[in-house]
C-alpha cells in the first residue's frame, strides 16, 4: 500500500495524544513532504521542528494554514525564497530557523522578516547572504532579540541590524568582515551577546564597544585585532565588570601583560586569550575568579611560575597553559581544590612536578597534556586512579622507567596517547588506544604491540621493536581507518607483507631505517598514499608496476637500498603530484627517463650514487616547481601544514656537501642531486632556467665541456660540480651567485682566473684544487693541482706517468690500515650517515695526494 497510511496513522495517533500541540519532530516522520494534506489537520500546532527533513519537492504549502505556530525550525533543508513567502503571514511566530536556505537574493523578504511584529529569535546561518549595494532600511523595532547571521558572506556588518534596538544577541561569526569594528554597536544599548569571531576584523576595539554595559558574552576570537590586552581589560572593567561572563579573544594579535584587574570580574566563567603575543606573568588575582570554569591562555609568551592561586578555583573545569614559557616547581597545592577539573593542558613549558608517590589527584580528568614537563624519572603513579582519561600527553617528560603493567591495563580507553621522547623501556603486549598513539624515541623492545582496529595514527619510530610486520599488517580484524603508520628506526626484519589491500585510507607510510628485505609488495600500489618512505633497508629488485597506481604520492623515498633496473618511465607519466623523489644509493642503471620532466610539482630530485648513465635531459627546464615560486601552491606545502604536527615529515637530502635532515622546512627546499653516477656529455644550459633551485649537485660523474654561463643566473645556495672532466673557465656570471654557502669545482680541467665576487672568494683552496686556476682565494698565483685523467677513468694508469712508488706504497699502506678500522662502518647501517661527511673529506685528500704524485 505504500507509506502514506502509516505516516497518517502516526500523525493522527499523536494528535489524539495532543502531541501536535506539544510539538512535532520531522526526523520521526520521513517522507513528510510527500503528504502535505496531513498539516490540514493540525490547526492548533504551536511548535514544529522540520529541521534536516531533506525536503525534495519544497515545503508543504499547507504549512501556511498553521496560523498559531510560535516555533518553526526549517533549518538544514536548503530551501529557496519562493517556498518561504507564507512565513511572514504567521502572525504569532516567535522563533524561526531557516539555516542553510538560499537567501542570497531575498532582500525584500528579509526586510519584512526583520520587522515581523512578534518574532523574537531569527536564525539565518549559512544562507549565502551577501552585502547589499542598497542597504536595507529597518525602522526601529524592539521585537527581535536574537539574530544569527553566522557563516554568511558579509564583508561588512549590515547597517540594517543597527535599527533593531531591542536586540540582546547578535551572531556574525564566520563571515568575511574586514576593517575596524563599527561604532554603531553602541546604538544597541541592551546588547548582552556579541559574536564577531572568525572574521578579518583588524585595528583595535572601538571605545563605543565598551559602552555596552549589559554585555555578558563577547567573542572576538580568530580576527586580526592588534591591541594591548591591558587596554581591553581596563575598558571592559569600566563597562561590564559585574555582568561579563565570557570573554574570548583567542587567535588575534594581542600583546602586553595581563593585569590585576582581571581578578575583579566576579562573574567571569569563560576566558580564552590563546594564540596571541601576551607576555609577563599570570597575575595572582586569577585566584579571585570564583566563577571561572574555563581558562585558556595557551600559545602566548607568558613567563614566571605556575601560580598556586589556581588551587583556589573550585569551579574550574578546563585549564590550558600550553605553549608558554612558564617555569618552576608545581606541587600538590596547585591542584588541591580543583575537584571539577576535566582538562589539564600545560604542555611545552619548563615545569617540574614530582608529587609524593602516594598522592592521588583530587579530580577525574578526561584530558591531561603535560608534554615537556619534568615528571620523571619514575613513571607517574598518580595516573593509576584516573578512570575517565581519553587524552594523555606526557611526551619529553624525562621519564626513564619500565612502562608499568597497570598502565597498560587501565580501564579507560584512550583516544590519544603520546609518550614520545622519553626513555621508557620494556615490551608492550597491547595498547588500549582507539585513534592516536605516539611512542616515538623511547627504548621499547620486543615484537610490535597488538592495537585497536580503529586506530588512525600509529607512530612507533626510533625504538628497538623487532620481528616481522605480518601480524600488524595482515590482521583480519584490521578494518579501521588507519591514516598514518610510522615505524622507522627500529629493528624490524623480514619481508614487508603483501596484504595492504584493506588499508585503503592510509596516506602516510614510513618504514625507513629498519632491516626489511625482499621486494616492494605489489599491494602497496593499491593504496592512496601521499608519502611512501622505505629508505635505508635491505630491499632489492625492480620497482613494482603497481606503484604507478599511487597517483596521490607526494613523497617517494626509496634511497639506501639495493633496488635495481632502470628508473621507471611511469614515475613521470603517472605520479603527477610528486614533489620529492629520492632513489639515492641504489643500483639503478640505464638513462634518466625523459618522462621525469613532466613532474611539474617536483622540487627535490635525488638520483645520486647509482649506476645511471647517459646525458642529463635538457627537458629538466620543464620542472616548473624548480623554476617558479610555486611552493605556496604545492600539494606538499598545503598537506604538511595540516599533518606536520601529527607526524614529523622528514627526508634526508645531500645539500652543501653533507647529509642533512629537513622536517619543518621541507616544504621550502628545492634540490637536484645526480652525483656519483656515470653521466656523460655536457651540462645542459637549460638547467640555468631553474632559477628557484637552491642546491645542484652533479659531482663525481664523467661530464665534459664548459660550465654553462646560465648557471650563474640561478639563486643557488649550494653548487657542486667536482670530480668531473669539465674544462674552460669558471663563467664570469658566477659573480652573481650571491647566496652561495657551499661551492666546489675541484678536480676538473678548469683554467683561468677565478671570477671576483664576495661569495667565490669566501671559499678555501679545497673548493678549487685539482684544476689550473689562479687568483684569490688560492694561495699560489696559479694552481696546478689537477686530477689526472687516469683517476677520473676508474684509476687506470696511462703510459709514461712518473709515479713515485714509495709515496704510493705509503698512501696505500695508510689506506689499507685505515680501512681495516673503518670498513665495519659500511656494514652497520645506523652509523653510515654519521660518517658520510668525514669519509668524503678523507677521499678528497687521497685524490689530492694521488694527483700530486702523478706529477
Amino acid at each position: 500500500m505504500g507509506s502514506l497510511p502509516s505516516i497518517k496513522e502516526q500523525f493522527l495517533a499523536k494528535r489524539e495524544n495532543k502531541f501536535f500541540i506539544a510539538g512535532v519532530e520531522a526526523s520521526q516522520f520521513p517522507g513528510l513532504e510527500q503528504h502535505p494534506e496531513i498539516f490540514g489537520q493540525a490547526g492548533d500546532l504551536t511548535y514544529l521542528n522540520l529541521s534536516h527533513a531533506q525536503f525534495q519537492g519544497g515545503i508543504p504549502h499547507n504549512l501556511g494554514n498553521l496560523s498559531k505556530l510560535q516555533y518553526l525550525d526549517l533549518g538544514g533543508n536548503y530551501l529557496k525564497p519562493k517556498s518561504l513567502q507564507w512565513v511572514s503571514g504567521l502572525s504569532f511566530l516567535q522563533y524561526l530557523d531557516l539555516s542553510y536556505a538560499d537567501l542570497r537574493k531575498a532582500t525584500d523578504w528579509l526586510l519584512v522578516t526583520f520587522q515581523h511584529p512578534s518574532l523574537l529569535e531569527l536564525h539565518l546561518s549559512t544562507c549565502s547572504l551577501e552585502d547589499d549595494p542598497s542597504p536595507i532600511n529597518v525602522n526601529s523595532t524592539k521585537s527581535l532579540v536574537v539574530l544569527d547571521l553566522s557563516e554568511n558572506n558579509f564583508s561588512s556588518v549590515p547597517m540594517s541590524i543597527f535599527g533593531l534596538q531591542g536586540l540582546l544577541s547578535i551572531d556574525l561569526s564566520s563571515n568575511s568582515l574586514e576593517g575596524p569594528i563599527p561604532d554603531y554597536f553602541r546604538n544597541i544599548s541592551f546588547l548582552e551577546v556579541l559574536d564577531l569571531s572568525g572574521n578579518s576584523l583588524n585595528s583595535s576595539t572601538p571605545n563605543s564597544l565598551f559602552s555596552l554595559n549589559h554585555l555578558q558574552f563577547l567573542n572576538l576570537s580568530s580576527n586580526e585585532i592588534d591591541q594591548d590586552v591591558s587596554e581591553i581589560l581596563l575598558s571592559l572593567s569600566r563597562c561590564c565588570l559585574d555582568c561579563l561572563e565570557s570573554l574570548d579573544m583567542a587567535h588575534n594579535h594581542l600583546f602586553g601583560h595581563l593585569i590585576d584587574q582581571l581578578g575583579h570580574f566576579k562573574n567571569l566563567a569563560h576566558l580564552s586569550l590563546a594564540g596571541n603575543n601576551i607576555s609577563g606573568p599570570i597575575p595572582l588575582s586569577i585566584g579571585e575568579l570564583s566563577s571561572l570554569k574555563f581558562f585558556d591562555v595557551s600559545e602566548n609568551q607568558l613567563n614566571g611560575t605556575f601560580p598556586q592561586c589556581f588551587g583556589q578555583l573550585k569551579s574550574l573545569e578546563t585549564l590550558d597553559l600550553g605553549c608558554n614559557q612558564l617555569e618552576g616547581v608545581v606541587s600538590e597545592t596547585h591542584f588541591s581544590n580543583l575537584t571539577r577539573l576535566t582538562t589539564l593542558a600545560a604542555s611545552q613549558n619548563r615545569l617540574r612536578f614530582q608529587p609524593n608517590s602516594s598522592w592521588i589527584l583530587p579530580f577525574q580528568c578526561q584530558i591531561i597534556k603535560l608534554g615537556q614537563w619534568h615528571l620523571g624519572p619514575k613513571f607517574p603513579r598518580w595516573l593509576k586512579f584516573q578512570k575517565n582519561l581519553s587524552v594523555l600527553d606526557m611526551s619529553n617528560a624525562g621519564i626513564s622507567d619500565i612502562l608499568p603493567t597497570w598502565f597498560l591495563n587501565l580501564s579507560t580507553q584512550f583516544e590519544y596517547l603520546n609518550l614520545s621522547y622519553n626513555q621508557l623501556t620494556g615490551g608492550i603486549s597491547h595498547l588500549n588506544v582507539r585513534e592516536f598513539v605516539d611512542l616515538r624515541s623511547n627504548r621499547f623492545t620486543g615484537p610490535l604491540p597488538r592495537v585497536f582496529p580503529t586506530l588512525k595514527f600509529l607512530m612507533w619510530s626510533n625504538n628497538s621493536f623487532s620481528g616481522p610486520l605480518f601480524e600488524l599488517v595482515c590482521n583480519p580484524l584490521r578494518k579501521g581507518p588507519m591514516e598514518c603508520l610510522s615505524i622507522k628506526g627500529n629493528l624490524l626484519s623480514g619481508e614487508i607483507p603483501d596484504c595492504w589491500n584493506h588499508w585503503r585510507v592510509l596516506v602516510y607510510l614510513n618504514l625507513e631505517n629498519n632491516n626489511f628485505t625482499g621486494k616492494i609488495p605489489p599491494s602497496l600500489g593499491h593504496l592512496n598514499l601521499s608519502v611512501l618512505n622505505l629508505r635505508n633497508n635491505d630491499m632489492f629488485g625492480e620497482l613494482p608496476s603497481t606503484l604507478q597506481l599511487s597517483t596521490s604520492l607526494i613523497i617517494l623515498d626509496l634511497s639506501d637500498n639495493h633496488f635495481s633496473g632502470s628508473v621507471p618511465t611511469w614515475i613521470g607519466d603517472k605520479l603527477s603530484k610528486l614533489e620529492i623523489l629520492s632513489l639515492r644509493s641504489n643500483s639503478f642503471d640505464g638513462h634518466i627517463p625523459q618522462k621525469i620532466c613532466q613532474l611539474q610539482s617536483l622540487r627535490i630530485l635525488d638520483l645520486g650514487n647509482n649506476n645511471i648513465s647517459g646525458s642529463i635531459p635538457k627537458c629538466f627546464s620543464n620542472l616548473s616547481a624548480m623554476a617558479n615560486k610555486s611552493n605556496q601552491n604545492s600539494y606538499m606545502f598545503q598537506w604538511s601544514i595540516t599533518l606536520t604536527n601529527l607526524f614529523c615529515m622528514r627526508t634526508l637530502l645531500v645539500l652543501k656537501g653533507r647529509v642533512d635532515e629537513y622536517s619543518t622546512t621541507l616544504g621550502l627546499v628545492t634540490s637536484m642531486c645526480l652525483s656519483t653516477n656515470r653521466l656523460i656529455g655536457e651540462i645542459p644550459k637549460e638547467l640555468g632556467s631553474l632559477v628557484e633551485l637552491q642546491s645542484l649537485n652533479l659531482s663525481r660523474n664523467l661530464l665534459i665541456g664548459n660550465i654553462p654561463d646560465e648557471i650563474g643566473n640561478m639563486e643557488l645556495e649550494s653548487l657542486d660540480l667536482s670530480m668531473n672532466q669539465l674544462n674552460g673557465e669558471i663563467p664570469s656570471s658566477f659573480s652573481n651567485l650571491n647566496f652561495l654557502n657551499h661551492f666546489n669545482v675541484s678536480y676538473n680541467n678548469l683554467t683561468g682566473q677565478i671570477p671576483t665576487s664576495t661569495q667565490l672568494q669566501s671559499f678555501g683552496n679545497f673548493s678549487y684544487m685539482g684544476n689550473h686556476l689562479y687568483g684569490p682565494p688560492l694561495t699560489k698565483n696559479r694552481s696546478t693541482n689537477r686530477t689526472p685523467t687516469d683517476v677520473a677513468n676508474n684509476g687506470s694508469r696511462s703510459e709514461g706517468s712518473n709515479v713515485n712508488w714509495l709515496y704510493v706504497s705509503i698512501v696505500l699502506g695508510f689506506v689499507m690500515g685505515f680501512s681495516g678500522v673503518v670498513a665495519p662502518l659500511f656494514y652497520i647501517r645506523s652509523w653510515r650517515h654519521a660518517y658520510y661527511r668525514k669519509l668524503d673529506h678523507i677521499g678528497r685528500k687521497l685524490y689530492m695526494s694521488w694527483a700530486t704524485m702523478g706529477r
